[in-house]
């Protein structure tokens, strides 16, 4: 259909469905797609669309939070819970740029008694915020709530028992910590919450586990995100998800770190008789994606995300901050 000119009804353009889009044309073609209900011109490589709408899947996971590190005789830390984990259904509107804004890790504990891990950094877009999760405690340095919450520590004779709590709708609570006097092998704390479970209560000498992550499909691939980190122990370290949150250590060894861009726990330090301070493991920073249908992509982002096509959608995956133009 040809533009028609009217001086009483104005400007008519060509006219068009997005699986329709005529083809071999010249940058600067403009008509009216029926499928966005938007103008649209086509740039050399890309339709671009003005005022129209469509609907996209996101998924937003905040940065993991640090595991606790211990120090003196047999303290044991907690592990640092996962990053909220938050799967979007957006409504854009064509011309806005969306700024997203991923998460940093939670700082490792320090190798004290009241070195408690760091709480992650949130991840943000299209006004919808994904919860950093919370540090572990130690038995002087209180575990922390978040998008998931760190696991609780001890020492000694003592346990601080107040594990950090999840948020609703994004993760679960931390796990307690468990003491044994007399017998300090057995002191051990509890493992962060992850985002489908609480983490595991300490036992008998062992470290409480990291709660469970979520997998997700949004990639194209099964991908498993935001799971807590191991509690640290005197006999068994708590364990956590590998390729996601940290271990625990065990009588004088240090937690590990979560895994960068997994919003994974760290895991929490544990010292042993000889009060031999280790710290505690960095949770994993957060990550934002963006499944967009290819018809409406319009190609113009910031802060370099990975750029894929699964399917009919376009999948935009910022490790680090940027934005995107609808």
């Amino acid at each position: 259909m040809p533009i028609t000119l009217n001086g009483d009804t104005g400007i008519t353009n060509a006219t068009w469905a997005s699986s329709t889009r005529p083809t071999g044309v010249s940058a600067g073609t403009t008509g009216f797609n029926t499928t966005t209900a938007s103008i649209e011109t086509y740039n050399g490589t890309n339709w671009n669309s003005f005022g129209g709408i469509y609907n996209i899947t996101a998924l937003l996971v905040a940065g993991g939070g640090g595991g606790a590190g211990a120090g003196g005789a047999t303290t044991s830390g907690g592990g640092g819970g996962a990053g909220g984990y938050l799967p979007l259904s957006v409504t854009l509107t064509a011309g806005t740029v969306y700024s997203i804004v991923v998460g940093g890790p939670g700082a490792a504990g320090a190798a004290s008694t009241s070195g408690a891990g760091g709480v992650g950094g949130n991840t943000t877009g299209f006004g919808f915020s994904a919860l950093g999760g919370g540090g572990g405690g130690t038995y002087a340095g209180v575990p922390t709530s978040g998008g998931s919450g760190g696991g609780a520590g001890t020492y000694q004779n003592a346990t601080y028992q107040t594990r950090g709590s999840g948020t609703v709708g994004q993760g679960n609570n931390g796990g307690n910590g468990i003491a044994y006097p007399g017998n300090t092998l057995l002191n051990s704390a509890g493992g962060g919450g992850g985002s489908s479970a609480v983490g595991t209560n300490a036992s008998s000498g062992t470290g409480g586990a990291g709660g469970a992550g979520t997998v997700s499909l949004i990639t194209g691939s099964s991908v498993t995100y935001a799971a807590g980190g191991g509690g640290g122990a005197g006999t068994t370290a708590g364990q956590g998800t590998t390729g996601v949150s940290g271990n625990g250590g065990v009588n004088g060894t240090a937690g590990s770190a979560g895994t960068s861009n997994t919003g994974g726990g760290g895991g929490g330090g544990a010292s042993n008789a000889a009060s031999l301070a280790v710290a505690g493991g960095a949770g994993g920073s957060g990550v934002a994606i963006l499944s967009i249908p290819t018809v409406n992509y319009t190609g113009f982002v910031t802060g370099s995300p990975v750029v894929t096509t699964v399917g009919s959608n376009t999948v935009l995956v910022f490790n680090s901050s940027g934005s995107y133009t609808a």
